[in-house]
């Protein structure tokens, strides 16, 4: 009790009117504190991140892109969702978020506004993404879903196969008219808008 009167009293001496500290500048002396050495180690805080947050990311902060086991123009035969069991060929691929978009599949109705005066709004269907794990490579010709395996052929180039019917997918061949209908798709794109 006495040490609290005494400390009450002593705070009382020390109070300061605003005329006498504010406005004038403190010697840098007062300015840097006291330096004080820690003994015990800086803790680190780690915190669980929930599955969909965590995202390996490259230096530039860019997302890991990850690899797929289907390209683009493959025959892919849909195994999960409202479409399974339909073929079709594959149109576009995101590798940000291993996403695939099959030709007449996961169709999604989008409700377009006029762009023009005196042009009616329409309803369309587009072609939504689905999941890369969603889809198996097909075989046309053996009419059969398998799993890809990967193999090196005699000239060392590598090369991804149908392991139920040993069926090789990238030939050479193929990958020319893969080319070539990109070639032709751009040519007629800008004839079209002209």
């Amino acid at each position: 009790m006495a040490a609290m009167a005494a400390l009450q009293s002593s705070m009382t001496s020390l109070s300061l009117s605003s005329n006498s500290f504010l406005g004038q500048r403190l010697p840098p002396s007062t300015l840097s504190p006291l330096p004080v050495k820690s003994t015990e180690k800086p803790c680190l805080i780690v915190a669980r991140l929930k599955r969909w947050e965590r995202k390996d990311c490259k230096p530039n902060s860019l997302p890991v892109l990850q690899k797929m086991h289907v390209k683009f123009g493959d025959t892919v035969k849909v195994i999960s969702g409202r479409d399974k069991g339909k073929i079709g060929e594959i149109t576009k691929i995101f590798r940000h978020n291993s996403t695939v978009v099959v030709s007449e599949i996961n169709l999604k109705t989008k409700h377009m506004k006029s762009r023009e005066e005196g042009e009616p709004g329409r309803i369309v269907k587009i072609e939504a993404p689905i999941h890369s794990s969603n889809v198996m490579l097909y075989s046309k010709e053996k009419e059969v879903a398998s799993r890809v395996g990967h193999k090196t052929l005699d000239n060392g180039k590598r090369v991804r196969y149908l392991i139920k019917t040993g069926e090789i997918i990238d030939t050479p061949d193929r990958w020319k008219e893969l080319k070539e209908g990109k070639k032709a798709e751009t040519a007629v794109a800008p004839a079209a808008a002209s």
